[in-house]
Parts: structure tokens; sequence; C-alpha cells
């Protein structure tokens, strides 16, 4: 026999309730031999900050200010991915070179007219990353000259991104400041550097 259903008791929402967000929780110290995993944002735990293809670039400066992050993935209206933008493109030579070359205003260039597009974006595969530790992130990143690392994942329905590897927050993690003005190369000429 089927046990009834009942009506459950209702409350009022008290003033100082907050909307729940999922967290990720990283070790606040780390060195290079410690996992990989233990400084990468795992996308899975936490959301990912994103923007629209089509707002101003001071607007989402004002955005990676507000979430926290120097990276923003650049997603449409149905939330497909279409590139990302970090903070180094908000500010390096990419605006300037578009404002001359279209004869605009810095207020009227947009994400999408300086972001890296989706298929121009390198990454690090997460088997790779699983098995590898912070000191091979951190040469990883001080090879190719980059803040950040995407980790893509293939999961059952085609490739993902899993995860973000930031140069900042690795060095809050290390209590150090990471240099990451190396020499840019590509990820593929990584694949030995992180297999030795």
């Amino acid at each position: 026999m089927t046990e009834k259903s009942k009506t459950l008791p209702a409350m009022m929402t008290p003033a100082d309730t907050v909307l729940m967000r999922p967290t990720q929780t990283l070790p606040q110290q780390v060195s290079v031999q410690d996992p990989a995993i233990d400084v990468m944002t795992d996308l899975s735990r936490v959301a990912a900050i994103s923007v629209d293809p089509n707002l101003p670039i001071g607007k989402a400066e004002e955005r990676m200010k507000d979430g926290g992050v120097r990276l923003l993935f650049v997603l449409n209206e149905p939330g497909d991915l279409l590139g990302l933008i970090t903070l180094n493109d908000i500010k390096g030579t990419r605006p300037m070179r578009f404002q001359r070359e279209m004869g605009v205003s810095r207020s009227e260039v947009l994400v999408c007219d300086i972001m890296t597009p989706r298929d121009r974006i390198e990454a690090l595969a997460m088997e790779e990353v699983a098995t590898a530790k912070v000191g091979d992130i951190v040469e990883t990143l001080k090879r190719t000259g980059r803040r950040h690392a995407i980790v893509i994942e293939c999961t059952l329905s085609g490739p993902a991104i899993r995860g973000i590897f930031s140069a900042t927050r690795i060095g809050r993690q290390m209590g150090m400041t990471l240099d990451t003005g190396g020499v840019a190369s590509t990820f593929a000429e990584l694949e030995t550097a992180l297999s030795h």
C-alpha cells in the first residue's frame, strides 16, 4: 500500500537569506609537487562567469572586477561558447589596433571585436592535468607566456571546458607572484614538457 503524500509546512524567508551558489574549496597553500587539480578552478563545481559578445569592453572589464576574475567566457544568447576574453586582451594592444583599423572610439569596441574565438583557444587535456603537478602547470604558463590555461575534458556529449588555471590564483596559493612573461609556444610543443 502506498503511503499518502503530505503537505510540507512553509515559513517566511528570513531577512538575511542569501542565494546558495556552487563553491570549490582549494587548498590555501600548495607546492610544486602537489596535484595540479589543487590549483584548477573546476567548472563542474563552480559556475563560469560569462559575457555577451556585444557588450562594450569597458563593461566586460567591470564584470571581471565584480566577479574577481581576469577571464570571461563569451557566450551567445542560447549559451553557446563563442570564445573568451581576458583582462590582458582589454588592457593590451588589441583594442587600440581595432580602433585604428575601424576608426571607432574605445567605447565602441565590443567584446566580439577583440575576443579569442573558440577555434583559436589552446587548451590542455583533462587526462594530462589529472596526473600533472602544480609545477607542471607553472612551467606551462611560463613557457606559453600566458596568465591562464583552459582545460578540456571529453564527455559523452563531446568536448567541454572543465577548468581554468590562473597564474594569479596559483601564485596566491604558492605565496609568491608568478611571472609568466616567458617565451610563447603552442600547447602541442608543451605535451613533451608535461610528460617528463
